[in-house]
C-alpha cells in the first residue's frame, strides 16, 4: 500500500508525521519525494548504499542537417527551442524531455541527449526497537525548476509488499500531483489556524480531483480555533489523528530526534493510525 503524507502549506509537521509513522510500523518503506528540500533523513539517518544519478533528455541539433524549417520549435508547447536563421537555441530550462521535436524533424537533425538533473540515493533505516525501514529520497540539483522527472523516478524505488509512506513537497502543484499519482491514500496535515483550513480547502480539491482517498491529522490540535474541524466535519472527511502542542515533542524535534524514538510508547498511536486508514479503505 502507498500513504502519502501531505499537505495544503508548509511547516504543518508533515515530514515530522511522515518520518515517525514509518518508524512506528512494520515493513515500512520511507520515501522523501520533496526533492527540492528532502530533509527526512535529518531525523532517519539512513545508512545510504546506493547513490544514481537521475537525468532527463534534451534535444541535441546537429546544425550541418538542420533545414532551419522551425518545424520543431512550432511542435514545441512548452517553448524550450528558438529557430533563427542559421542558428537553434534549446532551453534546457523549459524542456519537458518528451521528444516530439526529435520526432517532428523532417531533417532527422535532433538526436537525444541528457540533462542531469540530481541524485536518487536509496538505504536502510535501522532501529533498535522495531522492523527496519526502507529509505529512498531524491535530490534535485540545486536551481533545476523540473522535480516531477526526479519524484517519478524516486517512487520507482517503492518495494512491493512494504506499506510505502511517500514524504510529498508542500502545496498543491505540480510536484505535489507528481507524488500523489498511483497513491493507495492520502493523509492531509493542517493546521487548526485560517492559514491550515485555506491551504487544507485547496488540498482537498486536489485529492478529490485525483479520486485519492484520504483523511486529516491536525497538527498542534490545542492550538488554533475550531474551523478546521468544523470543516472536516461539514465535508464528512475523517480526522484520522489530532496531535497535541507538546514541548517535549518539539525539543525532541530540534534535536533531529524522531520522538516515537524518544518516547516509544507514541509508537502505538501510528500503529493505530494504519489501521484506521485500512477502515476507510474498506468498501
Amino acid at each position: 500500500m502507498i500513504i502519502t503524507i501531505a499537505s495544503g502549506k508548509g511547516g504543518t509537521g508533515k515530514t515530522t508525521i511522515a518520518t515517525n509513522f514509518a518508524l512506528s510500523i512494520p515493513d515500512a518503506q520511507y520515501i522523501d519525494c520533496d526533492v527540492e528540500e528532502p530533509n527526512g533523513n535529518l531525523f532517519l539517518n539512513a545508512e545510504i548504499v546506493e547513490r544514481l544519478a537521475v537525468g532527463t533528455p534534451l534535444p541535441q541539433v546537429d546544425l550541418e542537417q538542420c533545414t532551419f524549417c522551425g518545424d520543431c520549435a512550432k511542435a514545441c508547447e512548452f517553448n524550450a527551442l528558438a529557430v533563427l536563421k542559421k542558428k537553434v537555441l534549446v532551453f534546457p530550462e523549459l524542456c519537458h524531455g518528451c521528444g516530439v521535436c526529435r520526432y517532428i524533424c523532417p531533417a532527422k537533425a535532433i538526436s537525444e541527449g541528457e540533462k542531469r538533473i540530481g541524485i536518487v540515493e536509496t538505504g536502510i533505516v535501522h532501529q533498535i526497537q522495531g522492523d527496519d525501514v526502507a529509505f529512498a529520497q531524491g535530490v534535485l540539483n540545486v536551481g533545476e525548476p523540473m522535480s516531477p522527472p526526479l519524484i517519478k523516478r524516486v517512487k520507482q524505488c517503492a518495494l512491493a509488499g512494504k506499506t510505502v509512506i511517500l514524504d510529498a513537497p508542500p502545496g498543491t502543484s505540480c510536484p505535489v500531483i507528481q507524488t500523489l499519482n498511483g497513491s493507495d491514500f492520502c493523509l492531509l496535515v493542517t493546521e487548526p489556524t485560517p492559514f491550515g483550513l485555506n491551504d487544507l480547502e485547496l488540498a482537498v480539491g486536489v485529492v478529490r480531483l485525483l479520486e485519492i482517498p484520504f483523511g486529516v491529522i491536525i497538527n498542534r490540535c490545542d492550538s488554533g480555533d475550531q474551523s478546521v474541524v468544523s470543516y472536516c466535519r461539514a465535508e464528512g472527511i475523517p480526522i484520522l489523528m489530532e496531535l497535541p502542542l507538546n514541548r517535549d515533542l518539539a525539543f525532541a524535534y530540534s534535536k533531529g530526534i524522531p520522538f516515537v524514538a524518544e518516547y516509544p510508547e507514541a509508537r502505538e498511536q501510528f500503529r493505530h493510525l494504519l489501521w484506521a486508514i485500512h477502515k476507510e479503505l474498506k468498501p
